[in-house]
């Protein structure tokens, strides 16, 4: 297969252009600056509307929610541009990794290959539609409400936002700037699960090398284990990337997550209208479904790094020599260390630590349930 740029890998394609057309990777004019500087801008306004208002509790909360979301987006932009060549050099190198796989001569891996390029297409065309569905939810939310209120708050100092034609204009605003923030935020997503799929793939690459060693030759099963061997140490080496460019997002959308959540299920039970229950369930599911497919696949990543001492162990390393079992023990005690995307450096993400959050998450909102009733 010929992938001559880093644009042309199918795993993250589409998500890479609409970064490219930002700005964001491959190249810097100026609609990075049209899209990320009135964002910004924007943000700052709402957390100074957070500040000065004298709103109903609804529209605080509300506001509070996407207002930290857009400080989200804007923090994947920001660190996304100020490490845009750690990235591009990175994917380079998962596009020479692709190729040697899909040029591989065994139909199993690429069936593989197939199989996640796949699953990295249907990710990808999931999550950008559940970003549209919020985003309609962002500018339609004033039609159902009993008042009249903007998309998202803003403050701006010796401006009535309610009175017209600041009203319209501030409105209109927030309509044009609502779907590039997902343009930042979606495919940022998108690219992250990408990296990881791309990691499960090469843990299934190698359990399907290691079970392959039944009846052959030592020459042979050395040759085979010494190449998984190096894979390791390949991947090793690309989890590693991929946590020393993400991890610190993470980190800050962990902290986020569970506030967020727990304050559009308290949102839930107080709006007044079935239509603002209809929008803010697409907030919570938008919101818990990009939590769950990130933490579902870096647990897959987990369980799949281990799986490769099972495969390893499940060969016939006892007809093999004593040479040739200390190399493939090698392979095994390594491999018993599982490879973990990282929350802060710290925490692996994974479905336990989903699990404790959302815990976590319920028991606050049951709590704040308590105190408004």
């Amino acid at each position: 297969m010929h992938l001559r740029a880093i644009e042309d890998v199918p795993l993250y394609q589409t998500s890479l252009r609409i970064m490219k057309f930002w700005s964001f990777l491959l190249q810097d004019n100026w609609r990075r600056y049209v899209c990320l500087i009135p964002y910004i801008m924007i943000n700052t306004t709402q957390f100074l509307d957070i500040y000065h208002s004298e709103e109903s509790i609804d529209a605080i909360v509300r506001n509070a929610y996407i207002a930290v979301l857009f400080f989200n987006t804007i923090l994947r932009a920001v660190l996304l541009c100020i490490n845009r060549f750690d990235y591009e050099k990175f994917m380079d190198k998962i596009r020479l990794l692709y190729i040697e796989l899909t040029d591989s001569e065994d139909n199993v891996i690429r069936a593989l290959v197939r199989d996640t390029t796949t699953a990295a297409k249907y990710i990808a065309k999931m999550n950008l539609l559940m970003g549209f569905c919020s985003c309609v939810g962002f500018v339609t939310y004033p039609i159902f409400t009993t008042s009249r209120v903007l998309p998202f708050g803003m403050y701006v100092p010796g401006i009535d936002k309610h009175e017209s034609p600041f009203y319209e204009i501030f409105f209109v605003l927030q309509v044009i700037i609502t779907p590039m923030g997902c343009c930042m935020y979606i495919p940022f997503t998108n690219i992250v699960v990408a990296f990881i799929l791309f990691a499960i793939l090469m843990c299934k690459v190698m359990q399907h090398k290691l079970k392959q060693l039944h009846d052959v030759k030592d020459e042979k099963a050395r040759e085979v284990i010494i190449w998984c061997i190096k894979y390791q140490l390949q991947l090793i080496n690309y989890v590693k990337t991929i946590n020393e460019l993400t991890t610190y997002t993470y980190l800050v959308e962990f902290l986020a997550f569970g506030a967020m959540l727990c304050a559009m299920l308290f949102l839930l039970i107080i709006v007044d209208t079935v239509g603002q229950m209809v929008i803010i369930g697409i907030y919570i599911f938008m919101i818990f479904s990009q939590s769950v497919i990130m933490y579902y696949y870096a647990n897959e990543l987990y369980d799949q790094s281990l799986f490769v001492a099972e495969a390893a162990y499940n060969s016939d390393w006892f007809h093999f020599n004593v040479m040739t079992q200390k190399i493939l023990h090698l392979l095994i005690l390594r491999a018993q260390k599982p490879c973990a995307i990282l929350v802060g450096n710290i925490y692996p993400m994974n479905l336990e630590m989903l699990q404790s959050l959302l815990n976590t998450t319920y028991s606050y909102f049951t709590l704040l349930k308590r105190l408004y009733g």
